[in-house]
């Protein structure tokens, strides 16, 4: 097995973005993407694969307490720096510290700014404030407004200080991502898929930003983390499934269904994963457990949203759809898009957009995160294949039933396209890609070249369709 990250990988990847970012925009030189996007592109693919490369070499011998301590410590750094820069270029950007579009964002903004004033005067019933409030808000969407007025409370409202909170919660997440990934695949690959992890640009973008997308993304993995010990370890009482269920019930109240995900995949582990893994007494005792639990802590208004999530599943996606296709500036081959053309590509997509939009800022600037992401696919896919033609599926069931339920539920979504929704299945795809990276071998590194090839198409085609899809070409 592999305990690094091969060159031979690493400099294709990078020398192919180089190639495809020259390219793309010399085909479609009439809408040039800006430099500022070039450079944070750059930065974000050289920093994760010449990052990965070095350090899955340098920390690979490291004892376990000390690799967990330069972890932390430096992907905390990594996201302070990048939020300190990005505070101050929105700011010149923009005219205020918010990214481009910020709709969202103002609205968690304003809601916290009032949730802070009601804490600072005693009134600590969050919830009965903000709907009184705002009409807007609701249950699911409750959690990162309660969480985000104790921040502003606790910082005199600073905008700045909110987003090193974020720097650390998403520092931690490595650290979870490399003890989840350690007890699945071992020691080598979970300090691989934690590098991967603190390099990743997408988690790193996410700091300096005011939506709930970093910490929804800890609680996830958080949840998932948990699980994973509870189930291989030896204490599974009441006071131990507790903790668990209390996140996902507060995952209920940043997105429902993700959350749904996250309890449907412990279920599924429980009852499915292999006996040399969780044993058929454990089984029975955690089953019966996680039932009491979910029907203690998931009941009433959370589930009536279940059902009304539900209930509005079909025509959700082709709504949006149209919508996108008929709004001033929208893409008229939109509605060509769905599921028949997500679900297969679940595990790559978003492509990265290398070229100018009006509007589409956010995407500029992120390309090189969907790029590396793109790319590090490849590993993704080849291990599950792997996994399922070996029939091992059911030693890692719970990191695999999430991450493939969750990608499932957004591919027949409103929000298959949108980077910000695939977030949260973004950690367990690092430790799938980290282990399909220690199998790599000269008979399966070969089909690398061939994946370059589908990315390039796939990348030239993207663009194609965003511009003619708008009238620009």
């Amino acid at each position: 097995m592999l305990n690094y990250f091969p060159n031979y990988f690493t400099s294709k990847a990078v020398k192919f973005y180089l190639v495809v970012l020259l390219l793309v925009n010399a085909v479609f030189n009439s809408y040039i993407m800006p430099l500022i996007w070039w450079l944070f592109g750059i930065v974000a693919v050289l920093g994760f694969f010449n990052g990965a490369k070095k350090l899955t070499r340098k920390w690979e011998e490291l004892p376990e307490k000390n690799f967990i301590k330069k972890l932390f410590w430096t992907a905390f750094i990594i996201r302070a720096v990048y939020v300190t820069v990005m505070y101050f270029l929105y700011t010149f950007l923009t005219g205020q510290p918010f990214e481009y579009s910020p709709g969202d964002v103002m609205f968690y903004h304003g809601i916290a700014q009032f949730g802070a004033e009601c804490l600072w005067d005693g009134k600590f019933n969050l919830t009965t404030q903000f709907l009184t409030q705002d009409s807007r808000i609701s249950i699911s969407d409750m959690g990162y407004p309660i969480y985000l007025s104790i921040i502003y409370a606790l910082t005199a409202k600073s905008i700045f200080l909110a987003r090193i909170v974020k720097a650390l919660w998403s520092a931690w997440m490595c650290v979870l991502v490399y003890k989840l990934a350690n007890r699945t695949f071992g020691e080598k690959v979970g300090k691989m898929a934690a590098i991967f992890a603190m390099l990743m640009p997408n988690f790193i973008y996410y700091t300096s930003m005011h939506l709930k997308e970093t910490e929804m993304v800890f609680l996830t993995v958080l949840f998932v983390e948990r699980a994973d010990y509870l189930m291989r370890g030896r204490d599974f009482t009441f006071k131990a499934i507790v903790p668990i269920m209390l996140i996902a019930s507060y995952l209920f109240m940043y997105r429902t269904a993700l959350a749904a995900t996250t309890v449907f995949a412990l279920f599924t582990a429980v009852f499915l994963t292999s006996k040399k893994v969780l044993k058929m007494q454990k089984k029975i005792v955690l089953g019966i457990w996680v039932a009491v639990t979910v029907s203690f802590f998931i009941g009433g208004t959370i589930a009536t949203e279940i059902q009304e999530l539900w209930s509005a599943r079909e025509g959700n996606q082709d709504k949006m759809l149209e919508y996108r296709a008929t709004r001033e500036g929208g893409n008229r081959f939109a509605t060509y898009a769905g599921a028949a053309v997500f679900a297969p590509m679940i595990f790559v997509i978003p492509f990265p957009t290398m070229i100018y939009i009006s509007g589409q800022d956010n995407q500029q600037l992120i390309h090189g995160g969907n790029y590396v992401k793109n790319i590090m696919a490849f590993f993704v896919i080849l291990v599950l294949l792997r996994v399922i033609r070996e029939n091992r599926w059911r030693d890692y069931l719970l990191v695999g039933s999430f991450t493939i339920g969750y990608l499932m539920v957004i591919a027949f979504s409103a929000f298959a396209q949108s980077e910000r929704f695939h977030l949260p299945a973004l950690p367990f795809l690092l430790i799938f890609a980290a282990y399909g990276v220690s199998l790599m071998n000269n008979q399966s590194k070969k089909y690398y070249n061939y994946w370059l090839i589908f990315i390039f198409v796939a990348i030239v085609a993207w663009s194609w369709f965003k511009l003619a899809g708008r009238g620009l070409i």
